[in-house]
This record gives structure tokens, sequence and C-alpha cells, in this order.
């Protein structure tokens, strides 16, 4: 199967907006059970917005984080899931993204997504050859709020919403 590959240095917000719509069950590889790591407030954050966030971490796999029981891998989750966001390093992302490319038709995976900071251009590569959607540097939490006009609720310019005119073209 080939798929058009994607520009992974900036992302149309069209695209944004049709993985965040179309997802509904999200495999986060990485989630933490600390309160104050990135990944529990991004969980907690995804659970607000009404997606189901499935936590990976061999750590605490047989535990439960925020009401969803933790797997220690993106194979042992005994349901489907749509995405799959990865909070681990870039080099960890190739196997997890090699993971996910196998379990794809099994488990409904469409969309690939790295975590702010983590970028692996060869494992997207893999993924979108075989039909996935990569997005990669890039936060879900964040990309929904600037979308939906949260971020400017804490004195961020999100460049959606603006008082200012737009110039038209010609």
């Amino acid at each position: 199967m080939t798929h058009e590959t994607t520009a992974h240095d900036r992302y149309p917000d069209k695209l944004i907006r049709d993985v965040l719509s179309r997802v509904k069950t999200v495999a986060m590889v990485g989630a933490s059970s600390n309160w104050n790591r990135p990944s529990y407030f991004v969980m907690k954050y995804l659970q607000t917005k009404r997606y189901r966030v499935i936590p990976v971490n061999p750590r605490d796999a047989g535990q439960e984080v925020l009401g969803e029981k933790v797997y220690a891998s993106l194979a042992e989750i005994p349901d489907r899931f749509d995405m799959v966001d990865i909070f681990r390093n870039s080099e960890a992302a190739g196997a997890i993204t090699d993971e996910a490319i196998a379990l794809a038709p099994e488990k409904g995976i469409s969309v690939i997504w790295m975590q702010l900071t983590v970028r692996n251009d060869e494992a997207a590569a893999r993924a979108e050859a075989e039909g996935l959607t990569v997005i990669m540097n890039r936060c879900p939490k964040i990309e929904y709020g600037r979308l939906h006009g949260e971020l400017g609720w804490s004195g961020m310019n999100s460049g959606v919403i603006s008082s200012k005119r737009r110039r038209l073209a010609g």
C-alpha cells in the first residue's frame, strides 16, 4: 500500500483537525502514573475531551492510571485503538512505530503521533508507506487547545483567532 508522505516540518491545521476529529481511542506509550509528568496531564486533558486513553508503560503494567489499566506493550492491549501517542525519545520511537505498523490491521491503528521533541523520519517513512498518518514533534493536547481557541485562555497566541482583518490575495 502506498501513501502520500507528509512534510514533517509543518502540518496544515486541516490535517491536525482531521486527525483529532476522527481519533477516538489513543494508546499512550510512555504514560506515567506520576501526576506531575507531562504524559499524565496530557492523558487527563485528552480524557476531558472524550478521548479514551490507554496507558502503555512496562513499569506500571497491571496498575491503573486515571481509571485505565496500564499495559506493558501495544500488543497486550485487548481493545482496538486509532492512534499511538509516543512519549518516548526519538530513537525508541522507531521500534514503537514498527510495533504499531505490525498491529495496525488488527487493532485499527491509523495514526502515529510523536510528542514534542520526538522525531524519527525513518520510522515515519515506514509508517506512511503502510498508509498510516504520522505527526511528529507536536502534542495533541496543545494542538487540540490551539485549534479550539483554548490557548488564548492562558494568554498564548494560537494564530487561529484574530481581531485583525485578513488581507485578500491579489
